[in-house]
């Protein structure tokens, strides 16, 4: 129905949906994203995570987000980085139930999870 369409005229949601097919045309080995929920509404937000859910069993991929709920639900490894510099490294639930620094644990409190 949207073959057509110029991406411009897209939702946004669809947007980013092509943008990152467009990305797996090349093959790659890791994909990159930037807040790639940002600004979408529930629904589309629930699409791209199903998406990302999904391509993370074939590609790697590194998300950089704010959205720690998110983070919570799609990473299988978190890196907290403040200042430019990588505080913590670990799984998801090492870093949101057991925060090993401090920085990392008043930030994850600090935005409420």
């Amino acid at each position: 129905k949207n073959m057509s369409m110029l991406a411009t005229k897209l939702s946004g949601g669809q947007k980013q949906r092509l943008v990152i097919a467009r990305s797996l045309t090349v093959n790659p080995k890791i994909i990159l994203l930037d807040e790639p929920c940002s600004s979408l509404d529930m629904k589309n937000t629930n699409n791209i995570e199903k998406m990302l859910i999904n391509l993370k069993c074939e590609y790697t991929i590194i998300i950089v987000t704010h959205n720690l709920a998110q983070a919570k639900r799609i990473a299988d490894k978190v890196i907290f980085v403040d200042c430019g510099n990588i505080v913590e490294v670990g799984t998801t639930d090492e870093i949101f139930s057991n925060p090993k620094d401090k920085r990392t644990k008043e930030y994850i409190t600090y935005m409420g999870n």
